[in-house]
């Protein structure tokens, strides 16, 4: 593991790529995912996903992934969210300039949002962009412009000025990852390819780390010790598919929606 990561994470506010499988396992996973789609019907932003998907939760749980995320914020991480965001080809899907911290309700910045990339993200698919350093001017004003339904955004919040001559992407080849922190202002432009591009989200939270919005809201520890207890039980799926547990999730995913599309 590349020694320098938790240096290059707090100076710049993200590192990538850190590479987790290769390019065939990687499109083994993207394989179930549309297994699933076909069951089920679009997954985009279906969050909790880990708790009905076993693919989804193999590839949040990956040692060399949990090996990286640990070099950043120690030795105990849980799990808080994961979601797959998928802009299909040649659409108009975009994700303005936002920082991740500001809808969460998180009481600390001890977490890293990790983007596991399950197809090629390029500049012409649309991969992330981030502004180096922006983590470090803690968290900026958003504005809630009128709806923009190409907006990935819960609210199409957006941080308006931003000079993005500073931006830098972060293109991602199937199998690697990019962490970033919480207050990196970052973006992502509408996929100009011919195929989809498809990423698994994943936010991992220091135990300590509170929900001030939701008191009791479910987190599933992946490592180390919970000393604290803030969190509800959680259980990631042991089966490809856990019907059983769709409609939780679902639940889930809708108190998810409530605490993210929410100021405060």
């Amino acid at each position: 593991m590349n020694s320098n990561i938790s240096q290059q994470f707090y100076e710049n506010g993200f590192f990538s790529p850190v590479k987790i499988l290769n390019q065939e396992a990687a499109l083994s996973h993207r394989a179930e995912l549309e297994e699933v789609e076909a069951k089920l019907g679009p997954q985009h932003y279906q969050n909790k996903i880990h708790t009905i998907m076993r693919s989804a939760y193999e590839l949040l749980s990956d040692p060399i992934l949990l090996d990286a995320i640990e070099e950043i914020i120690g030795p105990d991480i849980m799990v808080y969210n994961s979601t797959y965001i998928i802009k299909e080809p040649n659409t108009l899907s975009h994700v303005s300039w936002h920082q991740d911290l500001t809808y969460w309700g998180l009481d600390s910045d001890r977490q890293v949002s990790a983007w596991i990339a399950l197809s090629p993200a390029n500049d012409v698919s649309g991969c992330m962009r981030m502004i180096p350093g922006s983590h470090l001017s803690g968290e900026r004003i958003h504005v809630i412009p009128e709806d923009d339904p190409d907006n990935v955004l819960y609210q199409s919040q957006t941080v308006e000025n931003i000079d993005e001559t500073k931006a830098v992407s972060c293109p991602l080849l199937p199998g690697q990852a990019s962490l970033h922190h919480g207050w990196t202002l970052h973006a992502s432009a509408p996929n100009q390819s011919n195929d989809r591009r498809i990423g698994l989200n994943v936010q991992y939270i220091s135990p300590e780390v509170k929900q001030t919005k939701l008191p009791g809201y479910s987190a599933l520890l992946l490592r180390g010790e919970d000393r604290y207890g803030h969190y509800a039980t959680e259980q990631a799926s042991s089966e490809k598919l856990n019907y059983l547990g769709i409609e939780h999730q679902r639940e889930m995913d809708n108190l998810y929606s409530r605490i993210a599309g929410t100021s405060g």
